[in-house]
């Protein structure tokens, strides 16, 4: 079983640990996304020089391939990939959302055609909490329904309500002593009474955490920036709570302000594979198929340690991938995680000092200057 330990607060921005079974990782965390057991365009060995605490597995892809049951069979999910630290698993419920053209959602669970191989796949509460005991994280989430954020009122009544049935069957069929530590997921979209709703519901099951999904799904960034800081408090305080799926370097200080302790998203590996890097100053963009960068010598980032910026140049990342060469997806994803990661912990630093807000506003204004590189995008 996961623990969670609180050991500062700085307005509502929150310093903690999360002790689990695979080691202690230190709060506020961003979890690197490994879909398929895998960080795309890294190894284990390099997550850990970055020093990832904590990455994330997604069950709907796991459970194609290479299936649950293999997995177990050769020891768990962290054996399997050979990664030594906590991991995370979600239940497949954002699949719900995009894979909306091939599901098909009822009381009992959700009906997939596969995007592999177009065959029938079915996913209820129970059979995906076998998946991922199967697979063996350290925190599994609970099947729930991720509506787009712009749906009706009536829709999200309907789906949140759904969402605490589920979750119901979820704890039902979770076994506490398995290791493996469920955590279940307020919806509601931008409605605050519906969150407000959801939150008594879900956090009634007395879960070891709790997670906000059904944000950054069509909304505008400030809307849900709004609702993260309306709906953080809404979980117990004494408990991890998770935002998931998001998000940009700005969301993330904008959530840890309202209380969020941990984070999932591909966006800094996603876009590292598209050449595109998150920087730490100025607009914070730096499209490296820029044709004006085919002959500046400068790091990518001026202010950053990481492996990429120490040894390479602009104009070789944009050669690499102008010559679709397979390392230059390995060096920007490095250096993105690696920015994402320093984020983390000079938030943390900030909170520990009770200097928050003034990192805060700092953070901020440095966004709203002039790219130094000229680059951003």
């Amino acid at each position: 079983m996961v623990r969670f330990e609180l050991l500062h607060t700085s307005g509502r921005s929150r310093r903690g640990r999360l002790h689990t079974p695979h080691g202690t990782v230190q709060t506020p965390v961003f979890m690197p996304v490994g879909t398929a057991g895998a960080v795309k365009a890294l190894r284990a060995r390099d997550l850990l020089d970055l020093d990832a605490e904590m990455i994330l597995g997604n069950t709907y892809h796991l459970f194609l391939r290479p299936g649950h049951e293999l997995v177990r069979d050769l020891g768990g999910l962290h054996r399997f990939v050979s990664w030594p630290r906590a991991m995370l698993t979600d239940s497949g419920g954002f699949q719900v959302l995009s894979l909306s053209e091939r599901r098909r959602i009822s009381e009992e669970g959700v009906e997939f055609r596969s995007h592999l191989d177009g065959r029938a796949l079915r996913f209820t509460p129970e059979s995906v909490m076998e998946t991922e005991l199967a697979l063996g994280a350290d925190v599994v989430m609970a099947l729930d329904e991720c509506p787009p954020s712009l749906s009706d009122r009536a829709y999200h009544e309907t789906s949140l309500a759904r969402t605490t049935r589920w979750a119901r069957r979820c704890r039902d069929a979770w076994r506490a002593d398995s290791g493996s530590s469920l955590f279940g997921i307020v919806q509601g979209g931008l409605h605050e009474d519906l969150r407000r709703r959801s939150a008594e519901e879900i956090c009634s099951l007395d879960l070891p955490g709790y997670a906000l999904g059904g944000y950054a799904v069509g909304e505008e960034p400030r809307a849900m920036h709004d609702g993260v800081r309306f709906s953080a408090p809404l979980l117990p305080a004494d408990l991890p709570r998770y935002l998931m799926g998001v998000g940009t370097l700005d969301d993330l200080v904008h959530a840890v302000d309202a209380g969020i302790d941990m984070f999932d998203c591909v966006l800094p590996t996603r876009c590292a594979r598209n050449a595109l890097l998150f920087l730490r100053t100025g607009r914070g963009r730096m499209n490296l198929r820029n044709a004006s960068l085919a002959r500046d010598e400068r790091p990518p980032d001026e202010a950053c340690g990481c492996h990429t910026c120490r040894n390479h140049s602009r104009a070789y990342l944009r050669h690499l991938f102008v010559a679709k060469e397979i390392t230059g997806a390995t060096l920007a994803t490095l250096h993105n995680l690696h920015t994402y990661l320093r984020l983390m912990a000079d938030m943390r630093e900030a909170i520990e000092q009770d200097r928050w807000e003034a990192f805060r506003t700092a953070f901020f204004a440095a966004r709203e200057t002039p790219d130094a590189a000229g680059t951003a995008s």
